[in-house]
């Protein structure tokens, strides 16, 4: 049975800092990420369940969301653009699709 093996403190201050500031902006990165997803995930529901209004309401919402995860360099801003652009395609269509 393969066991990761155990981490070694490191034996500097600036090394221990930095352990400890790592353990705060991974819980943090974790945090957007997460809320990144939701964000997407919520959209795209909107728009399977042909919902018009609330699929607008959550893109807006979730641009917001992108935009300030890609900013922090989370994700890569491509990828925040290339889901952004997806997912205003698909609540147009819906849009069009309604009228």
């Amino acid at each position: 049975m393969a066991t990761k093996p155990k981490k070694k403190n490191p034996r500097l201050a600036s090394g221990r800092k930095r352990v400890r500031q790592d353990v705060k902006i991974n819980a943090a990165n974790t945090s957007l990420r997460s809320k990144y997803r939701t964000a997407v995930k919520n959209v795209e529901k909107a728009v399977v369940a042909g919902d018009k209004e609330k699929a607008t309401e959550l893109f807006a919402k979730m641009q917001k969301i992108v935009d300030i995860v890609a900013d922090k360099g989370i994700f890569h801003k491509n990828k925040a653009a290339r889901d952004k652009s997806r997912l205003s395609t698909k609540v147009k269509t819906l849009a069009t699709a309604a009228a």
